[in-house]
């Protein structure tokens, strides 16, 4: 099959939907497919990527790890030419989702849409944040998946999230897998030794963008914690973003920054030996779709402490690989199970690790291809989607992303509106 990923984001950005694409991107070229990119341009990005296009875009949008594609059809346009595409995958359903909807309706091609996020959880990042923008990107994001021939949900509560807002789509559950023999290879004394961490201190870790959804303060306030409780333990926090100052007050405040090392983002095999340096893993975000970072961390042999969530829950058997706290449990109860849990490996090793090795496994790369890659070829030999259904279901999403648009417009009016009132000089009031 010839197939088209069209993405916001892409290697080298550091995060999930990144990575996802790029894992599926070269286990589908493994097994002998032609897959394009078509993803934006972001800054120390390879020169020479074969079947990669890259778009314009403004990087780094109102402050984020995110950018905005621009629009340049023409040169998408010949790329398509020359690749004849099977199949359309999209990866987001706003900006360059636009534009897949569009590919796939002129070249007669299956879309395929993977919804990888909870689109409402980053509305923050666009100036005049509302509940009712936050409505209005639900009902966008609900309509571009009605607008698909089928959608992939990266794990069973996001399924059922989607079918009760009303996503009609054939809808299959494919996570997006790891390679588990690589994260089991890292080298966790070296790790340790390069970045001035203790050789027999108890670690506790966390890998992931730095970045305000992530519930990070929530986080770092528990570890901090527990840390004050275990005067050897140490944490090891891998990732960047804008958080990351946040978080480095908060340990400088706690005095403990000698026992906090902040690394930033890695790259591989870097990471995986980050992954087999830490004892822990903890993880407290209420907006992940999916659990990669947490499959990852018992591919290398780490339990782990999160608060259920979806992703979370799907990964985590509570006592079994680690422990699922009550979405609001409070961050002393966190600390107190990263605690217990620290001494893991002197209490039940056996059965821990078995549980860790299982649902790596579960979780791996080779699985998750083979899935996507089926559900690709019934989307291609399964008759069209009846015309009228497709035809309404898109044009509902265009009559959603109006309502979008018009909300932003009336948010941004009215900001305009009371900072011009605001920056008129004070008239006085005749008494």
């Amino acid at each position: 099959m010839n197939i088209v990923m069209m993405t916001n984001t892409y290697l080298p950005h550091v995060g999930g939907v990144a990575r996802s694409v790029s894992a599926f991107t070269e286990a589908y070229r493994d097994r002998g497919h032609r897959v394009l990119v078509v993803a934006p341009v972001f800054p120390n990005a390879p020169a020479d990527e074969p079947d990669v296009v890259r778009i314009p875009a403004i990087q780094n949008f109102n402050g984020s790890d995110f950018s905005v594609v621009l629009p340049v059809p023409g040169r998408l346009d010949e790329a398509l030419d020359a690749f004849e595409p099977d199949i359309i995958h999209a990866h987001h359903p706003f900006l360059i989702g636009s534009t897949a909807l569009r590919v796939a309706a002129e070249r007669n091609c299956p879309l395929v849409f993977t919804h990888h996020t909870l689109y409402e959880s980053y509305t923050h990042y666009v100036p005049g944040d509302s509940p009712a923008l936050k409505r209005f990107v639900v009902e966008l994001s609900t309509s571009y998946a009605n607008s698909a021939d089928q959608v992939i949900a990266p794990s069973q509560s996001i399924a059922d999230l989607l079918v009760d807002r009303g996503v009609e789509t054939p809808i299959a559950v494919v996570p997006t897998g790891i390679d588990r023999a690589a994260f089991a290879s890292g080298d966790g004394a070296a790790f340790r030794q390069a970045w001035g961490l203790d050789p027999d201190a108890p670690v506790m870790g966390h890998v992931g963008r730095l970045a305000e959804e992530k519930n990070l303060s929530y986080l770092t306030d528990a570890l901090l914690k527990a840390l004050a409780q275990s005067p050897r333990a140490q944490v090891l926090i891998v990732g960047e973003g804008a958080e990351h100052e946040a978080i480095a007050d908060q340990v400088a405040q706690a005095g403990v920054g000698d026992r906090v090392c902040l690394t930033g983002a890695l790259e591989w095999p870097a990471l995986a030996d980050a992954y087999a340096a830490m004892d822990l893993f903890a993880f407290a975000s209420h907006t992940e779709t999916q659990g990669l970072v947490l499959a990852e961390a018992m591919a290398a042999g780490a339990p782990v402490v999160a608060l259920d969530a979806p992703g979370a829950r799907e990964v985590l058997e509570d006592g079994a690989n680690g422990r699922l706290l009550p979405a609001d449990a409070g961050t002393s109860d966190f600390a107190a199970v990263l605690l217990e849990w620290l001494d893991w490996a002197e209490r039940t090793p056996q059965a821990v690790r078995a549980s860790l090795a299982s649902t790596a496994e579960a979780y791996s790369l080779d699985h998750s291809a083979d899935e996507a890659l089926a559900v690709a070829r019934q989307c291609l030999q399964a008759e069209a989607t009846a015309p009228a259904r497709r035809d309404h279901a898109r044009a509902a999403w265009q009559s959603s992303l109006r309502r979008v648009q018009a909300e932003w417009s009336v948010i941004r009016g009215m900001a305009r509106a009371a900072g011009r009132a605001l920056s008129y000089p004070s008239q006085g009031v005749k008494r």
